[in-house]
């Protein structure tokens, strides 16, 4: 391996036209993977995106062949030269006969300047699109001359200005963009200068990039150097002395700016009168103008979030037209859908979610389906539909719903089709007593074990390991015959295999099935699920809400500490739910397992393997239980009010 450094000085030495930079601390490039498809798909949006507004940045794929890029062109050109320049960029990058030993043919992360610096293209299997990190970059002179030493000391303070200047247009600007001159009297010459930042990185980054490039600037180069580039991921800059390498004429002027500051202070009596009332107009202004920047921010982090999960909705989408892992999952066309649904009627909506309105419907075929509906100002439901498409559609496991396909209609529409499940869901029966008389023990149990058996698939089985996040009563489906099936995996997380937690400063879930090292640290793993499933347990033996209080003893205890307290006094007969005619010896057995899996410390809770065998392997005595997590006691039913309830949750740590 070389060091990167030894090879800025190769690229200079080879072209001042283009140069290769990239991490060589990637995975080997395959040609013809997943990775290679992936890159290639998401290289076609990014271009045809920054054919519009000069630049794109996205990521394509899961698990380890995920593909983060960014691709810019300089903010003159052309919309078509744009697309041709990143277009060549990619072919001469992947199919690089100069001899570079970090070309994509060896490397995942690369990052390649093209054409005289008009276009670069990134691309990693890192996440380098949310640190804001602009390296690798370039430093490269472009003019071999040199200032003389008499006046290198004011030229290095003219560029300076000129690219400070320059920077603030830039950070004000839509487009992130921005040209200018200035006049250097010493020697009677022009300086044209050039900054910009990639469109979709947030203003205050774009700031924070460009002062890091114009404050590092002379310590990369020969003082004095009449001609430089500095080329990064997020922001680059250039300036040339006499030479306007830029066709925009459409730019600033530093002489012209100052003169007009001197124009306008020529202190007099006449301006000394008008100061106060010019200072005061100036400061409602500035706050004025400072309230606009934050509102624009904000709102450009927000068109930013969208856009990038359209894109990445996108990229998936493709990837099924162009061969999914999954043959049965299919794209349906927005009449298919309307019509099975009769036209999204009102009398075939089976419920709402935070995603949007689910609709059942029949096919054609015959085929009953479930239709999750996006509505399309919901964010979330945005970011949980990428999920479910790029996630749910790999999985196959008889415990889990099945995803049947998808349907997209521009930006407008986007929905999920499921196989139907006859029997609604788990919190349909379990919490009404009427309804609940058709669950015996029997039937609870199969129930227990079924889901038990589809995280035990999801952790250990499928091909990624995937903890859900948001597993509660109203996530387990029941088919025709009550055959349990997990759902809604718009919350869920990848990990790798060589992972065994997880630190998030996005918290999703239900009050209730929560573990505390989640909610308080942010920590996730598949301890959370076991968690959750413990929880779950409990609902389906007692019948009661894991959101409620329940009196013992004269206290007040959630569901948790109500079943740990019933538990230790040997009193299980006031917990469990008594269908008519149904007894059974396990019962105990699954409250006491319960109650390990809801346990305060994760590392005490066992892993779904040792679930699944203490539930089917009856004559293996259980461990002892150490006090359960949320063990709290409400004196009175006036303390519990502020916390009987239910509510899916999506917190920013």
């Amino acid at each position: 391996m070389m060091p990167q450094s030894s090879l800025l000085v190769l690229f200079i030495f080879f072209s001042t036209s283009q140069a290769l930079c990239s991490d060589n601390n990637g995975g080997m490039y395959m040609p013809n993977n997943t990775y290679k498809l992936n890159l290639i798909t998401l290289a076609q949006i990014l271009f045809a995106n920054a054919t519009e507004v000069h630049s794109a940045t996205g990521m394509a794929g899961i698990g380890p062949d995920k593909v983060y890029g960014a691709v810019l062109c300089r903010g003159d050109s052309d919309g078509s030269d744009c697309h041709k320049r990143l277009t060549k960029a990619l072919d001469e990058a992947i199919n690089s006969e100069a001899g570079y030993s970090n070309s994509l043919q060896s490397n995942r992360n690369v990052t390649y300047y093209y054409d005289q610096y008009q276009a670069q293209i990134s691309f990693s299997d890192q996440d380098f699109i949310s640190s804001f990190s602009n390296v690798p970059g370039c430093t490269m002179n472009t003019n071999l001359n040199s200032m003389t030493a008499t006046v290198v000391k004011p030229f290095e303070d003219l560029v300076t200005k000129l690219l400070r200047a320059l920077a603030d247009a830039v950070v004000s600007r839509a487009e992130k963009y921005a040209v200018g001159k200035a006049w250097f009297e010493e020697t009677g010459q022009t300086v044209y200068g050039l900054t910009q930042c990639i469109q979709d990185v947030p203003y205050e980054h774009c700031a924070a990039c460009l002062d890091g490039i114009i404050s590092d600037r002379q310590s990369k180069i020969a003082s004095g150097q009449m001609g430089v580039v500095i080329l990064g991921l997020w922001c680059t800059l250039r300036y040339e002395t006499e030479t306007q390498f830029f066709t925009d004429t459409k730019m600033l002027s530093l002489n012209a700016v100052t003169r007009s500051k001197t124009h306008i202070f020529q202190w007099n009596n006449s301006v000394l009168v008008s100061v106060g009332g010019f200072l005061l107009v100036l400061s409602i202004s500035c706050m004025a103008f400072h309230i606009w920047i934050r509102t624009q921010q904000q709102r450009e982090k927000t068109v930013f979030k969208l856009r990038q999960l359209y894109l990445a909705i996108q990229i998936a989408i493709n990837l099924w037209r162009m061969g999914g892992t999954n043959p049965e999952f299919s794209l349906y066309d927005f009449s298919q859908i309307n019509e099975a649904t009769n036209n999204f009627s009102i009398d075939n909506q089976l419920g709402q979610g935070g995603f949007g309105p689910v609709y059942k419907g029949r096919l054609s075929n015959g085929l009953k389906i479930a239709v999750k509906r996006l509505e399309t100002s919901s964010l979330q439901g945005l970011m949980e539909f990428q999920n479910e498409i790029q996630l749910i559609a790999k999985l196959q496991h008889n415990n889990l719903v099945k995803l049947l396909g998808c349907c997209t209609r521009g930006d407008r529409e986007k929905m999920l089709v499921y196989e139907y499940m006859e029997n609604k869901s788990l919190d349909y029966f379990i919490f009404d007593i009427a309804k609940g008389a058709r669950l015996n023990w029997s039937k609870r149990l199969h129930i227990i074990n079924g889901i038990a058996q589809g995280l035990l698939y999801l952790h250990n089985y499928s091909r990624l390991c995937v903890v859900h996040r948001d597993l509660k009563a109203s996530n387990i489906l029941l088919d025709s015959v009550m055959n349990p099936k997990i759902s809604d995996f718009g919350m869920a997380r990848i990990f790798r295999s060589n992972m065994a937690e997880s630190n998030t400063t996005r918290i999703v879930g239900t009050h209730g099935y929560i573990p505390p090292e989640y909610v308080c640290e942010g920590v996730c793993s598949i301890k959370t699920d076991v968690f959750s499933f413990g929880v779950l347990i409990l609902e389906i033996i007692s019948g009661k809400r894991t959101a409620e209080f329940y009196h013992y003893d004269g206290n007040l205890y959630n569901l948790i500490a109500y079943a740990w307290q019933l538990w230790r006094d040997g009193k299980l007969g006031e917990f469990t739910y008594r269908p008519p005619g149904n007894e059974n010896q396990e019962i105990e057995r699954c409250i006491h397992l319960a109650l390990l899996c809801v346990q305060e410390s994760a590392e005490d809770r066992p892993a779904m393997e040792h679930v699944v065998t203490m539930l089917n392997t009856k004559n293996v005595s259980l461990p002892m239980p150490m006090q359960p997590a949320y063990f709290n006691v409400n004196r009175s039913e006036r303390d519990a009010l502020s916390c009987n309830t239910t509510m899916s949750i999506t917190l920013e740590r």
